[in-house]
C-alpha cells in the first residue's frame, strides 16, 4: 500500500448508508485530530446516471455512473461499499484487485460463499479491509469490550443479545431487503449481523456451536414496488398493485455456545411492535454483568458482583465523560449526548488511524472478521432448516 498524505475516499451507493457514511466522512476531520485529511473524492452509482444531486447535497466532488472506473482510479485511495448486499463481493473484489483499501457495510456479503472470497482475495492482495459493524464504536459498547478483557465480570456464562425493529408491517412494500436474490437474508442478515459482532467484540471469544434455531417469514407477499426507494430504510417507496413473493425471514431466533463456555441466545425480528431499534446485549460473568440496550445509547449498566452483598445493585453508567469513555472527548461536554451517526463518525477515525499505521481505539473488523460473523449467521440457518446442532468446526 502507499504511503498517503491524504485520503481520497470514493463511496459506491446511496441511500440510507449512503447519507450516513457521507456524514462520517465530512465530519471526522473536524471533530478528530487525525493523521490523513479526507477528501470526499468520488460518489458513484452502480448503473444508469451519475449521482449529481448526492453529490452536491452531502458535499461529494464528483459524480460518477461507472464504478468499476472510480475503483481502478489511481486517484482513489479508500473505496467504500454501501450497496445492497448482492454487489459487495465483485465491488470488493474489483477494489483489492486494484490495490485499494476497502471499507464495505455490513453484512459482508449475501452468502458464505462470497464473503469466503472476499476475506481470501485480501489475505492473498494484503489489502487493508474494513466492515461497518458501527455499533462497536458506540461508547458504552467499547466501554463494555474494554471493561470485559480487564476482567470486571469475571468468567462469562450467559450471552443475551437482541436486535428488535417494527417497520416491516404489511404495508411496507416489496423493497430490496425482502429479496433473497439482493440481500441474502432477512431480518438475520440484517440485525443478527449486528448482534453477533457485537457480542463477540465486547466477549474476545468465539461462537463454537448452534442450536434450536427458528426462521419465519410473517408476511409471503408484498406490494411490488412502483416507484424509487426514499431515504430511510424503506420509507417512501411507493407500491403498485401487484403482489410479489417475499423469500427472506423476518424473524431469526437462535441458542449458541462460546469458546469460553458461556451459552447465549440471539434474537432478531422486523416485527416486534414497539421496538424501532432496539439492539443491545446483557452479559453474566462470575465477577459481574454488563447490560447495554441502543434506545438508551448513552449508558451502559454495569453489576459489581464483587462488592459487599449489602451494597451490591446495578450501576447507570453514563457514558459521555470525555476524559475517560471511548471517543466521548472528540465530540460535545460531559452528559451532552451523541447519537446514531457518531458511531459511523468514531469508526471513519479509525479507520484513518489504521490506514496511516497507527492502533485505532478499539479493534476494527475488517473482511476475516466479518467473515467469521457470515459463518454464524449460516450455521444458524442450518440449524433452522435442519433442525439439528450444528458446530462451527463444519461451517467453513
Amino acid at each position: 500500500m502507499r504511503k498517503l498524505n491524504r485520503l481520497n475516499v470514493a463511496l459506491i451507493g446511496r441511500g440510507f448508508m449512503g447519507r450516513s457514511h457521507s456524514n462520517a466522512w465530512s465530519q471526522v476531520n473536524k471533530f478528530f485530530q487525525a493523521p490523513l485529511p479526507v477528501v470526499m473524492h468520488t460518489i458513484a452509482g452502480r448503473s444508469g446516471s451519475a449521482p449529481t444531486e448526492f453529490a452536491r447535497t452531502w458535499g461529494w466532488q464528483n459524480a460518477a455512473s461507472d464504478w468499476k472506473k472510480v475503483v481502478a482510479s489511481d486517484d482513489i485511495d479508500l473505496v467504500d461499499i454501501v450497496t445492497p448486499n448482492n454487489w459487495h463481493a465483485p465491488m470488493a473484489k474489483a477494489a483489492i484487485a486494484a490495490g485499494k483499501p476497502c471499507a464495505c457495510e455490513k453484512p459482508i456479503a449475501g452468502t458464505l460463499k462470497e464473503a469466503r472470497e472476499m476475506a481470501q482475495a485480501a489475505l492473498k492482495a494484503n489489502v487493508p479491509t474494513f466492515v461497518w459493524f458501527n455499533y462497536r464504536r458506540v461508547p458504552a459498547v467499547a466501554l463494555a469490550h474494554q471493561m470485559v478483557k480487564a476482567g470486571k465480570i469475571g468468567q462469562i456464562r450467559h450471552v443475551r443479545a437482541f436486535y428488535l425493529q417494527e417497520w416491516a408491517g404489511p404495508d411496507v412494500p416489496l423493497a430490496w431487503r425482502f429479496d433473497k436474490k439482493l440481500a441474502g437474508s432477512g431480518a438475520h442478515g440484517d440485525l443478527n449481523a449486528h448482534i453477533v459482532d457485537m457480542t463477540r467484540f465486547v466477549t474476545g471469544e468465539e461462537i463454537t456451536e448452534i442450536c434450536g434455531a427458528i426462521a419465519h417469514t410473517f408476511i409471503k407477499e408484498r406490494k411490488l414496488i412502483s416507484g424509487g426507494a426514499g431515504g430511510q430504510i424503506a420509507a417512501g417507496l411507493k407500491s403498485s398493485k401487484g403482489m410479489g413473493k417475499v423469500t427472506v425471514d423476518d424473524a431469526v431466533l437462535f441458542l449458541a455456545r462460546f469458546s469460553g463456555g458461556a451459552v447465549a441466545s440471539f434474537e432478531a425480528a422486523r416485527q416486534a411492535t414497539g421496538n424501532y431499534n432496539r439492539n443491545g446485549f446483557e452479559i453474566n460473568g462470575t465477577k459481574g454483568s454488563l447490560r447495554f440496550d441502543f434506545e438508551r445509547m448513552n449508558e451502559l449498566e454495569y453489576f459489581d458482583a464483587t462488592l459487599d452483598r449489602a451494597v451490591q445493585g446495578w450501576t447507570n453508567i453514563m457514558v459521555t465523560n470525555g476524559a475517560t469513555h471511548p471517543y466521548v472527548g472528540n465530540w460535545w461536554p460531559d452528559a451532552h449526548i451523541i447519537g446514531y451517526e457518531h458511531g459511523f463518525t468514531n469508526m471513519a477515525y479509525d479507520i484513518i488511524l489504521s490506514l496511516a499505521g497507527k492502533k485505532p481505539t478499539v479493534p476494527l473488523p475488517d473482511f476475516n472478521d466479518a467473515y467469521q460473523t457470515q459463518r454464524v449467521l449460516e450455521a444458524a440457518l442450518i440449524s433452522a432448516g435442519e433442525k439439528r446442532w450444528v458446530k462451527m468446526s463444519s461451517v467453513k
